[in-house]
């Protein structure tokens, strides 16, 4: 029966492919889900543009280099035939001297703002590796669903002959032969139900993965988790990108209100400007400015009472943050538990099952028991089947659930072997603001050309 069972989820799930194809692993999908991936593709350039509000924050640390060009024409009334041609030229740099440490408080949080959004990104790969793993495990199980009710309506299709050679011989009665045919259209019913589920598993596998399932290969080895539940949570509460985003959030309040009380302040700034007229004329002008407000009608002080404000709520989001990792950490924790105890019944399940049916099938065959009692002993065995491949797919589905939860499910953690996204790459190239450098990043060119070719 199992060999039978196999042979058609490879028939139903078109995975019988000539001898040169690959076999796909769960590995295999995972990279191409990670590779594929548009809400991958979405958020790192988040992350990249974050990246940019953190070079233009060091900017305003840097001098200012302007430029100016000015011609005009002016006619007296006193006598209109003379112009007067004025040309002007001047190149002036500005720099801040002092603001209260506004603008270095500036920087600091446009670093910790690429580093909550960096924590954002390590969310998002950990529920696209999700939802590769679940599209990929749901794949098989909606095939071996499809391969039981298979089996299924074979089997019945046996019975319903055989009730029909027993009528013919008055064996049973036609009662029998219209039990058989109804329960071969409901089987029937549920193998196009069984079949329709599995093409939508398709679907879904191609969306999450970015491509049609062919030749999936057994599902690996589990990856271990920590023995109890506390041990995960502390994993969990040091290393949870949720946390780690909430608590750079926390220092961008704090910051902030930094930056409120040097706004009550006074600003310096220096400046030196060189201008050329059209005799020739150079002038050199050099200026220090200091600026401080002395009544604003209670803005600056409101202001820095909404800082206050918005730390305290940076804070007890921070608390929030931690109860909710820990409650879904302690969810995920559970519903494993409970796959793991669904598993383990439905194996007595079907070991007993197995053994009713056989028995009602060979006292069927003695008489004693009716075709009622074997088609109803046969429903209980696909029950029992159907509901341990649904178990076995919970549980492993939700040991990866666990990991997201703990916050340890990505491409490194894994070990897939493969180049990841190098968060710090792109942000050391533009953290000192480089003047020079406009060209849109790989995949952003690459976003451009398949929208070009889409026609949007």
């Amino acid at each position: 029966m199992m060999r039978k069972i196999i042979a058609a989820v490879a028939v139903v799930t078109g995975m019988v492919l000539p001898s040169i194809a690959q076999a796909e692993t769960l590995a295999d999908a995972l990279i191409a889900a990670y590779k594929s991936s548009n809400l991958m593709a979405q958020n790192q350039a988040v992350l990249r543009a974050a990246d940019e509000d953190a070079a233009s924050a060091f900017a305003k640390l840097m001098p200012v280099l302007t430029y100016s060009a000015q011609k005009s024409v002016s006619n007296l009334s006193s006598a209109p035939s003379v112009d007067i041609n004025r040309e002007t030229q001047s190149l002036t740099a500005s720099l801040t001297l002092f603001a209260g440490g506004r603008t270095r408080n500036g920087v600091a949080i446009a670093r910790e703002a690429v580093m909550a959004t960096r924590a954002n990104l390590m969310n998002v790969e950990g529920q696209v590796l999700l939802s590769a793993v679940a599209a990929y495990v749901t794949m098989g199980q909606k095939a071996q669903i499809v391969a039981l009710r298979e089996s299924n309506t074979r089997l019945i299709t046996q019975q319903l002959r055989a009730a029909k050679d027993r009528f013919e011989v008055g064996e049973v009665t036609l009662t029998d032969v219209s039990l058989a045919e109804a329960r071969l259209a409901a089987a029937s019913a549920g193998l196009a139900a069984a079949q329709g589920e599995l093409s939508i598993a398709r679907e879904a596998y191609k969306t999450a993965i970015g491509s049609y399932p062919a030749n999936l290969r057994a599902l690996p080895k589990l990856p271990a988790l920590p023995k109890t539940l506390e041990e995960a949570r502390a994993i969990a509460q040091t290393a949870h990108p949720s946390i780690l985003q909430a608590q750079s959030q926390v220092k961008i309040a704090d910051l902030q209100v930094k930056i409120a009380q040097g706004a009550l302040g006074p600003t310096l700034g220096a400046n030196i400007s060189r201008s050329r007229d059209q005799a020739g004329v150079e002038t050199t002008t050099s200026a220090l400015q200091l600026n401080q407000t002395i009544y604003a009608g209670g803005g600056g002080a409101a202001a820095l009472r909404k800082t206050y404000a918005q730390k305290e709520a940076a804070q007890a989001g921070l608390l929030q943050t931690g109860l909710t990792v820990s409650e879904n950490l302690g969810r995920a924790w559970a519903g494993l538990a409970v796959a793991n105890a669904s598993v383990r019944a439905g194996e007595a399940q079907i070991a007993a099952a197995q053994k009713a049916f056989d028995g009602v099938r060979e006292e069927a065959n003695l008489g004693s028991r009716t075709t009622l009692d074997v088609l109803n002993s046969e429903q209980e065995l696909l029950s029992a089947r159907a509901s341990k491949l649904d178990a076995e797919a919970n549980r492993y589905i939700g040991v990866y659930q666990v990991l997201l939860a703990m916050g340890q499910l990505s491409a490194e953690k894994l070990n897939l072997g493969i180049p990841t996204y190098d968060a710090e790459a792109y942000y050391n190239s533009v953290k000192n603001a480089p003047p020079i450098w406009t060209q849109p990043s790989k995949q952003g060119a690459a976003l451009d050309r398949i929208l070009g070719n889409s026609g949007n």
